[in-house]
């Protein structure tokens, strides 16, 4: 597993974005871990977010993409310090945008925030995580309606797992499927599980032999 990856794992249990124990998702499981990206709140934090991102895109898509777009609401951050990020990091001016949830009509008009598309731009899509892949039929629409864009892919930071809508495939596999574009995540659960398993980070185990059987029971009921 490549360094970025293992600090990023650390990272989100720094910052509290990852935690281990007993949640209700909105979906209605239960889940023995719950990922929340609305937790990184300082400019520190969404700074190295930026660049773990950056790291991550670059890897899978290289320099041929123009364009980071970031869904309302949580992917309107998280698409600006990427960009910023990448342009420290590699030196290339990455544009972002992003959609508004309700168009505006004076002003500023339009769906969009950030810079504007145009015909032949590559975009990237960025998200927190993609449990179901519905964000994803929302947003293709809002991208395509914008004129001749060629969608590179998708990017989230964690990688669930688990069944997406089709009750099969992980969403980020029915993801690449449906629309023909890659779809990845900065790490898996299983690299997470890997790294944290039986190992003290900080004087702690968090994944110790009891969460890694609730882990192993949750994967066999709904992992993909």
């Amino acid at each position: 597993m490549e360094s970025y990856k293992q600090e990023f794992i650390e990272f989100m249990v720094d910052s509290q974005v990852l935690k281990f124990g007993e949640f209700t998702l909105k979906s209605g499981r239960k889940s023995p871990f719950f990922m929340n990206a609305g937790a990184y709140v300082t400019g520190a934090q969404l700074k190295r977010l930026g660049e773990y991102y950056a790291k991550a895109i670059h890897d899978t898509f290289g320099d041929g993409f123009d364009v980071l777009f970031g869904p309302a609401y949580k992917g309107i951050p998280l698409s600006v310090t990427t960009a910023i990020a990448y342009s420290e990091l590699y030196g290339r001016e990455i544009r972002y945008c992003s959609n508004r949830k309700e168009v505006k009509d004076h002003g500023d008009t339009g769906i969009l925030l950030g810079s504007s598309l145009k015909d032949g731009d590559r975009v990237v899509i960025i998200e927190d995580v993609t449990t179901s892949g519905k964000s994803v039929q929302e947003t293709v629409p809002i991208l395509r309606a914008q004129g001749n864009v060629e969608i590179k892919g998708l990017m989230a930071s964690l990688n669930r797992m688990e069944k997406g809508l089709g009750g099969v495939k992980s969403a980020l596999a029915e993801i690449r499927e449906t629309y023909g574009f890659e779809a990845e995540a900065i790490v898996t659960m299983a690299e997470v599980i890997e790294h944290l398993y039986n190992r003290p980070y900080k004087g702690q185990i968090y994944i110790d032999e009891a969460l890694k059987t609730a882990l192993d029971g949750y994967y066999a009921v709904y992992g993909a």
